[in-house]
């Protein structure tokens, strides 16, 4: 869970937990969710273990770039303080995972709070056609925001799922944009467990992500400028898992793309536990795992506190408790039921769930495409951080074969 492939690139921190970050902020530039030299002035000389360091300095970058983009806002310079509040919001949201590893929690809500406003601060000041919508989900709604491109006719969409962690300026930067300028419409949206919903509601993420997605299709079809036959779904990072366990059931999603493919999301829990323990867990002596988690994490306070931060979505207490929750977020019983075209990506280096990508594949070789990604491409590692050029140029080259760009644009 914890553990990072050694790259090929050169490290921007000894720290591999920050290095990971400051490849996927850098990576954000392409779509606008950054700019590399202010994120590498800001992480510049920041030591190993130094958490408060690290968390100070995206949550100053953060606001001195909000109090940019607020100036340019009352200046009338809508493009200027569009891009900066993105890039606040995706910078905010490395300062909210930074707060997790912080001795004392209280930062990680109004940290939550100030990445929030400035996502929306980004919606309303954008010259695109954008708006936030309210998707219907059993007794209440969640959270969307649908970007439109330029011309009037319906047009092919992309449903963008997020991760465990991930911020919307992320998953705009990284791949909305992308789909954007390619002429698809672009939803974005918190699910269960995600953002808003877990930060602000308290609702927890679920397994069974069919219940997530189909409401989800059902909204999104009947908006305006929507070509229902035309709807696609793509999920990042854990977001891979969620794509493929409810494609097993929900069949109307023209196309699919899982970056990467995830079949069993406990793996990247269970597989850095000592066989011993998991042992105990196997034979239900929860009570007897949870004593030798709680006295190995005496030793890691930070680890410990990375913890809890994983486990706060899954709306679980205790160790045994989590991991048998987690153990349930599993495709493998049931992707063979997928008849969606699927795109599969698989970066070498893959840190969190290495195998994945080929073991769905194996799972849907009937419908499924897999496309590897290289470290000597610089895109290895977990969602090919550094190559989101490349990545897309990828994806929606495949997606446009599926089910067609309105724009014609590759």
């Amino acid at each position: 869970m914890f553990h990072h492939h050694t790259a090929t690139i050169t490290p921007f921190s000894d720290n591999p937990d920050f290095d990971f970050e400051i490849r996927n902020v850098l990576g954000l530039a392409v779509g606008g969710g950054a700019d590399p030299g202010e994120v590498l002035a800001a992480t510049a000389g920041i030591h190993k273990n130094d958490h408060a360091g690290w968390f100070g300095a995206w949550q100053q970058l953060g606001r001195r770039t909000v109090e940019a983009a607020q100036a340019a806002a009352t200046a009338g310079h809508r493009v200027s303080a569009a891009g900066g509040f993105l890039r606040a919001s995706a910078y905010f949201g490395v300062a909210v995972n930074a707060a997790s590893s912080l001795k004392d929690s209280a930062e990680l809500a109004p940290t939550f709070r100030e990445q929030h406003e400035a996502w929306e601060a980004f919606v309303a000041n954008t010259p695109m056609t954008a708006q936030r919508v309210d998707i219907p989900y059993e007794s209440s709604t969640m959270p969307g925001w649908f970007f439109r491109p330029a011309q009037t006719a319906a047009a092919p969409t992309l449903v963008a799922v997020n991760g465990s962690d991930g911020s919307l300026a992320g998953l705009w930067a990284s791949t909305g944009a992308a789909a954007l300028e390619r002429g698809y419409n672009v939803l974005l949206f918190d699910g269960p467990g995600q953002q808003s919903q877990l930060f602000e509601h308290g609702v927890p993420f679920r397994p069974d992500w069919e219940h997530v997605l189909t409401p989800v299709f059902d909204f999104v079809a009947g908006l305006d400028g929507v070509d229902a036959a035309r709807i696609a779904v793509y999920g990042i990072s854990q977001g891979g898992y969620w794509v493929a366990r409810a494609l097993a059931f929900e069949h109307r999603y023209a196309a699919a793309i899982t970056d990467p493919g995830v079949v069993d999301v406990s793996a990247s829990w269970t597989s850095h536990l000592p066989k011993s323990l998991m042992k105990l867990l196997d034979e239900g002596q929860d009570e007897k795992f949870d004593k030798e988690m709680s006295f190995g994490m005496k030793f890691s306070p930070g680890t410990e506190r990375t913890w809890l931060f994983r486990a706060r979505p899954y709306g679980t207490d205790g160790y045994a408790e989590t991991v048998n929750a987690v153990r349930t977020y599993t495709a493998a019983d049931v992707a063979g039921q997928i008849t969606t075209p699927l795109l599969i990506t698989s970066p070498e280096g893959e840190q969190f769930w290495p195998g994945q990508a080929e073991q769905l594949a194996a799972l849907t070789p009937n419908v499924s495409t897999t496309v590897r990604f290289t470290a000597a491409e610089g895109a290895g590692e977990h969602c090919q951080p550094l190559a989101r050029t490349l990545t897309a140029q990828r994806m929606f080259d495949w997606l446009d074969d599926q089910i067609g760009s309105s724009t014609g644009q590759g």
